[in-house]
């Protein structure tokens, strides 16, 4: 249980003759699953990469020691690879062909491998500057994901962008949501350091819409991309919700991260002898158990309301489809390490207790559909309750405050001027989504000065 004593970074990679080798088992196959992006699970779920990844090509690459093509290869559609390549689920492993007979090729970790190659030579900043400048100013609400793609392509595009965040530090979720020990915070300033010097100009602690108008942004831009993310939590209507020591997971993340980045990555012992519930089995819920683990807890229970999925794919769910299989996240392993099993399933929390305004006891049903079942409520000890039950949605306040009634698939909305990517507008979602959002909606803002310019000159 070493990893557990810090928040440093967890995973290890390959060696350089490894990672040549893992390139090597690139197939170069007629069919390249890994980036054919097939979706099923209507219209929401994907096999392989949604971002048109030329993943084959860029294997080849690195497996001729062609490492500088490889990055050109490689953000042609990606431009963060240095998020991707480290906390991505990877679609496209699942879905490659050697994944039939046994585990897929490391792509994750060889996009790792080329960013990480294309710092350390200087390639970045070269391949974000324009050639020209167009004279548009675009402003991109939201560092996320989303935001800083859209922020990326528009630049290279030669149009003069402005990122406001509303936090004081950038990155949306990539700063805040993810742990230090999944994501490096280093990493994601250093990206930033990056739209700097290509000459993105960065806004931080500025809510649009509160710290500066929307009549304000505008009138000093010509467009607006909101990349705000789906940052309306999912919250529980029990008795004693009122109670301190009820978190959602998010805000608790931010916390310890900003922890993090202000006392070290050395494990503490903040949350000594507390015992923690944590509502929800997803990647969210699984950082905040890891995060509690660093954090001292005495103990962790974990509400997963949906029942324990199979072990073993079943004849619904074929390659290359993601395969709906249980898994345990690193927090899940680390605490059944320490404390045994302790995720329940068909499970959910239907009240709150505690003395003084501050919980200490949750009671805890059974679900049947996803409903409590009369007769199996118990108690259980809880010090600090996380709520990591996912997100519903954008803010819809922002929306309203630019008058934006309809969003449309193609990032344009009612307004003209204004234009939305981004978990905000196909709801939440995992990185690499924001990231095809962002650059597909970069090039819809550029194609919209075309068409103005093509009937100016008509008229």
């Amino acid at each position: 249980m070493q990893r557990i004593k810090d928040f440093d970074v967890m995973e290890l990679d390959l060696d350089d003759a490894d990672r040549r080798e893992q390139a090597a088992r690139c197939m170069n196959c007629g069919i390249p699953f890994c980036h054919h992006g097939i979706f099923y699970g209507g219209g929401r779920a994907v096999s392989g990469c949604p971002n048109d990844n030329l993943i084959p090509e860029w294997n080849d690459l690195v497996y001729r020691n062609r490492d500088r093509q490889a990055f050109e290869r490689l953000t042609r559609t990606n431009y963060l690879p240095d998020m991707t390549g480290r906390v991505c689920p990877a679609p496209c492993e699942a879905a490659c062909v050697q994944a039939l007979n046994g585990p897929g090729i490391t792509i994750r970790n060889n996009e790792k491998f080329i960013i990480e190659q294309a710092f350390k030579n200087g390639w970045i900043v070269d391949s974000g500057k324009p050639q020209h400048r167009t004279g548009k100013k675009i402003a991109v609400v939201g560092s996320g994901p989303a935001g800083i793609a859209a922020a990326w392509r528009l630049n290279q595009l030669g149009h003069s962008v402005t990122i406001f965040e509303r936090d004081d530090r950038f990155g949306g979720l990539l700063m805040y949501g993810i742990p230090n020990m999944k994501l490096d915070k280093k990493i994601v300033e250093r990206r930033f350091q990056a739209l700097r010097e290509v000459g993105i100009k960065l806004v931080n602690n500025t809510e649009v819409g509160k710290d500066i108008s929307v009549a304000e942004l505008r009138k000093a831009f010509d467009r607006i991309v909101l990349c705000t993310g789906s940052r309306q939590a999912r919250d529980l209507d029990v008795p004693g919700r009122e109670l301190g020591g009820i978190y959602q997971a998010v805000d608790y993340l931010t916390l310890a991260t900003k922890s993090v980045l202000e006392n070290g990555t050395s494990a503490t012992d903040a949350l000594k002898g507390k015992h923690v519930l944590v509502l929800g089995g997803g990647d969210t819920g699984n950082d905040c158990i890891g995060t509690v683990i660093r954090q001292g807890a005495a103990g962790v229970t974990q509400l997963e309301i949906a029942p324990e999925l199979p072990h073993e794919r079943t004849a619904t769910n074929q390659w290359p489809e993601w395969p709906m299989v249980q898994k345990n996240g690193y927090g899940q392993q680390e605490a059944r390490a320490l404390f045994g099993d302790i995720t329940e399933y068909t499970a959910t929390a239907t009240g709150f207790f505690g003395d003084h305004g501050q919980v200490n006891e949750v009671e805890i049903s059974t679900t049947d559909h996803f409903k409590p079942v009369n007769g199996s409520q118990r108690r259980v000890k809880a010090d600090l309750v996380l709520l990591a039950m996912g997100f519903t949605g954008a803010e819809q306040w922002l929306f309203d405050n630019f008058g934006i009634t309809k969003v449309n698939k193609n990032y344009t909305t009612n307004d003209s001027q204004v234009f939305v990517a981004g978990d905000c507008r196909r709801g939440p979602s995992l990185v690499i989504w924001g990231v095809f959002e962002g650059r597909s909606c970069a090039e819809k803002v550029d194609a919209s000065f075309e068409v103005l310019e093509s009937v100016e000159q008509s008229v």
